[in-house]
């Protein structure tokens, strides 16, 4: 029923769609129009010449009441409809009213033209074209509604049958039209609708595709710039329109800054109050930033993360009061407004980069709450370019051989004797010297490059077994540090397989630390990827357990060879009651769980033997040995200083 319906008119149409018809209408409506005006021009003059050639002026008012008449009426109404579409085309007439007016009267005046005319030729028993051509003309090229085609058809011709039905026939002498007659007529009506019905349905189709068509590009052309969550502007924006500004010779360069704006703590709202209300804090800060920041450029970078460019004047000011609004948003979590901000210098013009450092500016006063905003200077120019050596020369240095694997011992707690070795990275570079893991992990991280690391040191420890074995030197099993990014960047358990396999490495030789703090970012997967490397033969660890704040979820949700107790427990070993009864809880949970406890950070012997006494079984620390090469830590053992387990001395 809804498409019956549809297809006669009876449907509510959107506002694109009516335009879409009322313009299609115009156009065609100059086609007609002039060709009206060059007909009834023409009419006009043909119709004069007779006058003349039959030398007939007398009988003038006859021809104009009958002929004349008629034509001007046209004619004149064709110039007005050509007039006004012309105008409208040309954007210059609005009014969608007297438009439709001008093309309803021009239609009905050229159908009531044909009516008369083709009465007048019916009379001296010539044809009645010019009716069906004036019926198909004004129907047939603009577009109706089926329904008021059918209303406008049907009384013309009804009209014009009765009028022809009251006539005598000039070459019969009969009144009345002939069954002939009746069914042409008949078969002429059903093809004026037709044509009618055709022509609308197409035109719907037609526009129905271009509005979906204009819909597509229009939502495309509003995410290419605005922000799908927040709805205000996004970075490709931002750098378009920076590059624009930053190019005018207009533009005070001296009094211009970009800021980067960080909600601190916003990923544990998130965590604690749920996605949800989290987009909604983001949406709100968003509105505030732009509202702070009238005139100036506000996009946003990424996450909870946004810039500014802006003028210098007032800023410092503006970023205190954006602050004490943050302060408003939160509710058990502490939320904190935190700021870096670059000021070009000369002409540079680098978008990407402006914002690179005025976000490391807002980086390097993370958690310091006494700081709200920072200013790119010298002293973090110079770690910024650290930054930046670090990210381009990583496949350099692993390539060269710069990137050099360390071991630190791990100890039996019963005998002190070496059980394991911790695998970690140090960068011997040639201009900047021996880079620790404190300066280069992050940064590997945060440009998601840690992979290509991970992937390095698995090979130099698998190569190390192997040259251990071949060359029966003791070693023993090494664990491996896996960042969170190694499993969503590539398949880092896979290329553990293939490389134990590749230098004939026990499966047990290698294990695998995964820190708690990667584990908290409901990755889905992340279970999956450490339940494989267990069936495959792989001890996984639990690394740095203790410093997040989901740690009970953890270990509630994985399974775990190795509970690896974090360093911060013993730093406050002497002074802090509280240490050892956590510690030993801690302990004996690890035993419940079926898990072997291993605490790092151990420096002195009375830490290291509190952690025998209550069955903690490994320890790992500086009372040992530091991280050191493995010629270094085979040297120690040589001299005695070390012990490693009988197990693993080659024989």
């Amino acid at each position: 029923m809804k498409a019956l319906l549809r297809w006669i008119g009876f449907e509510k149409q959107s506002k694109y769609v009516r335009d879409y018809y009322y313009t299609e209408n115009m156009r065609s409506s100059i086609y007609m129009s002039i060709v009206v005006i060059i007909l009834e021009v023409w009419m006009i003059i043909r119709m004069t010449r007779t006058i003349l050639e039959r030398n007939d002026l007398d009988r003038f008012m006859h021809y104009f009441e009958k002929y004349y008449s008629n034509y001007i009426i046209l004619l004149a109404n064709g110039i007005i409809m050509l007039v006004f579409a012309v105008k409208f085309i040309r954007g210059k007439a609005a009014s969608r009213f007297i438009g439709s007016l001008i093309q309803w009267v021009f239609a009905i005046v050229c159908i009531c033209f044909g009516i008369k005319i083709s009465l007048n030729d019916y009379e001296k028993g010539e044809q009645i074209l010019t009716f069906l051509t004036m019926t198909l003309f004004s129907l047939g090229l603009l577009t109706w509604k089926p329904y008021s085609a059918f209303l406008i058809s049907s009384v013309s011709y009804l009209y014009f049958y009765y009028r022809m039905n009251e006539m005598v026939a000039f070459n019969t002498g009969q009144k009345g039209v002939t069954m002939a007659t009746h069914i042409n007529f008949f078969i002429m009506w059903i093809s004026t609708m037709l044509v009618c019905l055709t022509k609308y349905n197409n035109i719907r189709i037609q526009a129905l595709k271009d509005e979906n068509l204009v819909q597509v590009n229009t939502y495309l052309s509003k995410i290419s710039v605005e922000d799908d969550l927040t709805g205000i502007h996004n970075m490709v924006y931002f750098r378009t329109e920076a590059e624009k500004l930053l190019s005018y010779v207009t533009t005070d360069r001296e009094n211009i800054i970009f800021l980067f704006l960080d909600i601190e703590n916003f990923k544990s709202y998130n965590e604690k109050y749920g996605f949800h209300e989290g987009d909604g804090l983001l949406i709100k800060f968003a509105h505030m930033v732009e509202d702070t920041f009238k005139g100036s450029l506000v996009s946003r970078y990424s996450d909870d993360h946004f810039v500014v460019l802006t003028s210098i004047e007032g800023a410092k000011n503006k970023v205190g009061e954006l602050s004490g609004e943050v302060k408003k948003l939160q509710k058990e979590v502490h939320l904190e407004l935190k700021c870096g901000a670059y000021k070009p210098q000369g002409n540079e013009s680098d978008i990407s980069l402006a914002c690179d450092r005025a976000r490391f500016a807002c980086n390097s006063i993370k958690k310091h709450y006494d700081r709200t905003i920072r200013l790119y200077d010298k002293k973090l120019e110079d770690r910024f370019q650290l930054k930046q050596y670090i990210v381009n020369n990583i496949d350099t240095a692993i390539e060269n051989g710069y990137i050099k694997v360390f071991y630190q011992p791990i100890v039996k707690t019963s005998d002190g004797c070496i059980c394991g070795l911790e695998a970690l990275a140090r960068w011997q570079d040639p201009n900047y010297g021996l880079l620790s893991p404190g300066v280069f992990i992050e940064i590997l991280e945060e440009y998601r490059q840690i992979y290509k690391l991970d992937k390095y040191i698995i090979e130099a420890v698998c190569r190390d077994y192997r040259d251990a074995v071949d060359n029966k030197k003791a070693f023993a099993p090494a664990s491996i540090n896996f960042s969170r990014l190694d499993f969503e960047l590539c398949d880092i358990v896979g290329f553990l397989c293939e490389t134990v396999e590749k230098y004939n490495v026990p499966k047990n030789f290698i294990d695998v630390e995964v820190t708690e703090s990667a584990l908290t970012d409901q990755q889905d997967f992340l279970p999956n990827a450490i339940k494989n490397l267990r069936e495959f033969g792989f001890k996984v660890w639990l690394d740095d357990f203790g410093s997040g704040y989901s740690s009970f979820n953890v270990l509630k949700d994985y399974h775990f060879d190795v509970l690896k107790i974090d360093m911060k427990f013993l730093s406050g070993f002497k002074n802090n009651d509280k240490t050892r009864p956590i510690l030993e809880n801690i302990v004996g949970l690890a035993k419940q769980l079926s898990m072997i406890s291993l605490t790092e950070g151990v420096e002195t012997e009375e830490q290291f033997d509190f952690l025998g006494s209550i069955g903690c079984e490994r320890a790992q620390g500086y009372l040992f040995s530091k991280p050191v090469p493995i010629e270094s830590l085979r040297e120690s053992i040589a001299a005695g200083e070390l012990k490693i387990a009988e197990e693993f001395i080659e024989k």
